[in-house]
């Protein structure tokens, strides 16, 4: 059965107790960044979910044009590298400006070929726009010497890849 699209998806992202947190960092780093709405936990469910009544259980908040829901739902699940969001950046500017905001406070051990890993444990890719045109040229020399250059950064710098690409 296929439905008609009523309203986009919207990411979960699972918390043991900083929702709120996050999402007020995330809705900071992004122009668009907005909270929307919270609920919070009542006397109902605490011999399952073990929250006390009044904490916050969902924050809504938008950023970078996605819906997102912070679930401040305890220790049971933790972030990995098998989910990540990427961000398409038009300029060295922009990759800056992600990498250093998102990178902020997060493992430095976790940034490899523009993937980077929050302070919260959320995976994130920040990717120069222009990486999708090299990589999709049809010189295959080109874009393995381009290759060979992206695997040896943590952050991605365009001048680097295009010199790669073009020697």
């Amino acid at each position: 059965m296929k439905n008609s699209v009523k309203e986009p998806l919207t990411v979960n992202l699972w918390f043991e107790k900083d929702a709120d947190e996050a999402a007020n960092f995330y809705t900071s780093v992004f122009s668009d960044g907005e909270i929307l709405g919270t609920f919070r936990y009542g006397k109902e469910g605490q011999e399952i979910h073990g929250m006390p009544e009044g904490a916050l259980m969902t924050i809504e908040f938008m950023a970078h044009g996605t819906k997102f829901v912070g679930l401040n739902g305890g220790p049971l699940f933790k972030f990995n590298e098998s989910v990540s969001f990427i961000i398409k950046c038009e300029d060295q500017e922009e990759v800056d400006y992600y990498w250093n905001k998102l990178g902020e406070g997060g493992n430095p051990e976790s940034k490899q070929c523009g993937w980077l890993k929050d302070k919260y444990g959320v995976s994130w890719q920040v990717v120069p726009k222009v990486l999708y045109k090299l990589l999709s040229d049809s010189d295959k020399a080109k874009t393995g010497k381009m290759m060979n250059a992206l695997l040896e950064m943590k952050k991605l710098d365009i001048a680097k890849l295009e010199e790669a690409f073009n020697s």
